[in-house]
């Protein structure tokens, strides 16, 4: 599997124009951020929700980048071939191979343990078409790799990103989902998908819902 080690080469010509055009539809669509990133951290996993849109990939690279921060995120080992191999890790790709005997979670906390500094965008709903439930995979591997996770709310009519206080994982993954949950519903309390957020984390509390 190719290393996702941050590139010591020139960024290729390709990943500076496409990473130019994001920085300017953030800048010219006017998003601003409402809470910044904690200063002190250097690997964490920023769980990013709602996830509605496409756009999010660009707002959500536009408020790091005003952080100082370049993020990264997960994809298939297979789109980190070719020609395609060094413009993925430019832009942040960190290649998981599903078929290795390591699992993701196993890969990826790995990637942390290499790196001095490592921030991790998982959209932790999984898909835009989901029903608001969370997958745990963000929180297994915030906690495989000892780090810790700052949720991240996109406020699309506002446009403005907000992070929140960063929750080291404890092992218990209802009492963290819920504190968790209750952040984001602060941010947009009758948003139904974060009450389903909060409901799930309640549910799996109480043993009437698996991790």
């Amino acid at each position: 599997m190719p290393t996702a080690a941050a590139p010591t080469r020139a960024p290729t010509l390709l990943s500076r124009i496409v990473r130019r055009i994001i920085l300017a539809i953030w800048y010219l669509r006017g998003w601003k951020i409402d809470s910044p990133l904690p200063k002190h951290l250097t690997k964490y996993v920023i769980a990013g929700a709602p996830h509605t849109t496409n756009w999010d990939f660009v707002f959500f690279t536009g408020a790091t980048h005003e952080e100082g921060v370049r993020p990264n995120f997960m994809g298939k080992h297979t789109l980190f071939q070719g020609i395609m191999r060094n413009f993925m890790l430019d832009m942040g790709g960190i290649p998981v191979d599903r078929t290795a005997k390591a699992n993701a979670t196993e890969q990826v906390a790995a990637e942390f343990a290499r790196r001095d500094e490592l921030a991790l965008v998982i959209a932790c709903e999984g898909t835009r078409k989901s029903d608001g439930k969370w997958k745990s995979g963000f929180y297994h591997i915030a906690r495989a790799a000892d780090v810790p996770i700052v949720p991240a709310f996109a406020d699309n009519v506002k446009k403005i990103i907000s992070f929140g206080p960063p929750l080291v994982p404890t092992g218990n993954y209802g009492e963290d989902l819920l504190k968790i949950a209750q952040w984001f519903r602060s941010k947009l309390p009758d948003y139904e998908r974060f009450k389903v957020l909060e409901q799930q984390a309640r549910d799996i509390i109480a043993g009437k819902n698996d991790v």
